[in-house]
């Protein structure tokens, strides 16, 4: 499917399928860009954000994402691959402040900007497990621009089978920074992957309690 060949939501989330190769062609860069910005218009915990993105499209440097990325060859292939990192760091270093500001540009009152100034600090310094904190609020964005291309038109692989020390040593990033996943985005070469199937929602949801079913009530 070309990239002007675009999808409803509920097309891209019901067709969706984890692309196996791509046919590695480029993508425009107002395209790349309304995908990131998809991104980084997601929901975040107290609107910290503490997402980051790197974008790699050389063909060298996905060479070298590649080999630390188990050798997968979707990572080469695929026109663009988003590195999804989370910044244990952020809020320490000019995010919150900057939360702060944009907040209370859009009408949030001192007092409150105040008490986030003083609660964040505090949640984040000790908080028992950050890596799981940043996981969950970097996958809301990187959903949200797996499906954005999916609209757009593209196919897209999320991927989690990397080597965390050597693609931060490819990407030259922070000590900080964890790497989260990563999104292939582009076309697809060959067959699709075949349709996995997805569990019926009497088997994973439930009304008011565990092991009442839904499907009693919608």
């Amino acid at each position: 499917m070309s990239a002007t060949e675009s999808k409803t939501l509920a097309q891209a989330i019901r067709d969706r399928r984890a692309t196996p190769s791509f046919d590695s062609q480029p993508i425009p860069t107002g395209d790349l860009r309304a995908i990131l910005e998809a991104g980084l218009a997601a929901p975040s915990g107290n609107n910290m954000q503490p997402w980051r993105f790197v974008v790699v499209q050389k063909p060298e440097q996905k060479q070298r994402l590649r080999t630390a990325s188990f050798n997968q060859a979707k990572v080469e292939e695929a026109s663009a691959v988003i590195v999804a990192c989370g910044d244990a760091e952020g809020w320490s270093t000019g995010d919150l402040e900057e939360v702060l500001r944009m907040g209370q540009a859009g009408g949030m009152s001192e007092r409150y900007a105040e008490s986030v100034r003083n609660s964040i600090p505090e949640y984040l310094s000790k908080h028992p497990n950050l890596p799981m904190w940043l996981a969950k609020n970097v996958m809301i964005a990187f959903t949200s621009m797996m499906l954005m291309a999916e609209v757009m038109g593209y196919d897209t692989a999320p991927m989690e089978g990397f080597e965390q020390e050597k693609v931060r040593d490819v990407l030259h990033l922070p000590a900080s920074y964890h790497v989260i996943a990563l999104l292939g985005i582009g076309h697809l070469k060959g067959a699709d992957k075949y349709n996995g199937g997805r569990f019926d929602m009497d088997r994973t949801v439930f009304a008011e309690e565990h092991g009442q079913s839904i499907n009693k009530v919608l």
